[in-house]
């Protein structure tokens, strides 16, 4: 069974799966934590860079839903 307490590691197996319930319970996880490092990232970045952390985390998010065959 898939849950809110269910490690990050289980919901991309049960996700890998076909579980799409767990997409959803770890789609939050996982942004959020995305967001943090796109931040520190982007901080490091020239102050006139129009490319966001949020931007650069939808984009990165994109194409990890995208990926076909997830093991």
């Amino acid at each position: 069974m898939v849950g809110e307490t269910t490690s990050v590691t289980l919901l991309l197996k049960a996700w890998s799966g076909g579980n799409q319930e767990a997409l959803g319970y770890l789609t939050p996880r996982v942004y959020v934590e995305l967001r943090r490092m796109a931040a520190k990232y982007m901080a490091k970045e020239r102050s006139g860079d129009t490319l966001q952390a949020t931007a650069l985390v939808h984009e990165v998010f994109i194409r990890l839903v995208e990926v076909d065959n997830v093991s």
